[in-house]
């Protein structure tokens, strides 16, 4: 069966619902000619608008720009000087910018490349956070502010909807602000 890659109209919503929808997505890499793929297992929303983890929360920068462009792109930052953090640009018109972090995949498939990419890590520590999954998925900086609905080497693709009762919704994880939202979501599934 065939997926199609995710359009702009699915991140031109609320971005706590993209956050949580994302769940059981199929992220896709194409890295020299081998295709790196897993299911996205756990996410967390970023807005703007009263919502003071945000890179957002303080205005436009040139680091957050990403943020407050157009929905179904890419917002790449790096994090703690050693790690790249992939996030998709999601928000809805009246809202004006928003991001969904991923924070870990399920490999499908090129799991040994993404072991190579992770100097051979055990399988269970190797797409379980944001850094890990963008290190066995080769994504850095250069990933950032690309179109993902069109681009052929870096995009999502449809799945079945996961149900709510596979979704476990906690407070966002290295925050110290905004710990009243439940905008963490994790496929229960998947650990």
């Amino acid at each position: 069966m065939e997926f199609k890659t995710l359009d702009y109209f699915f991140y031109q919503r609320d971005t706590v619902e993209v956050a949580r929808q994302l769940l059981g997505k199929i992220i896709v890499r194409k890295l020299n000619g081998k295709l790196l793929k897993g299911i996205i297992t756990e996410t967390e929303a970023y807005s703007s608008e009263n919502d003071p983890a945000s890179h957002a929360f303080s205005g436009k920068t040139k680091r957050n720009e990403a943020m407050f462009g157009k929905s179904g792109f890419s917002y790449v930052y790096f994090i703690y000087g050693c790690h790249f953090c992939f996030n998709v640009v999601a928000h809805d018109e009246k809202t004006s910018s928003g991001a969904v972090l991923i924070r870990a995949v399920r490999p499908i498939e090129g799991v040994s490349a993404m072991k190579k990419l992770r100097n051979g890590q055990a399988m269970k520590n190797l797409t379980n956070g944001p850094g890990k999954f963008t290190q066995a998925f080769s994504i850095t900086k250069k990933h950032n502010q690309i179109d993902i609905t069109k681009n052929k080497e870096l995009y999502i693709l449809d799945q079945k909807p996961i149900s709510n009762s596979k979704i476990l919704k906690t407070p966002r994880i290295g925050i110290k602000d905004g710990l009243d939202l439940l905008w963490r979501f994790l496929y229960k599934s998947s650990f």
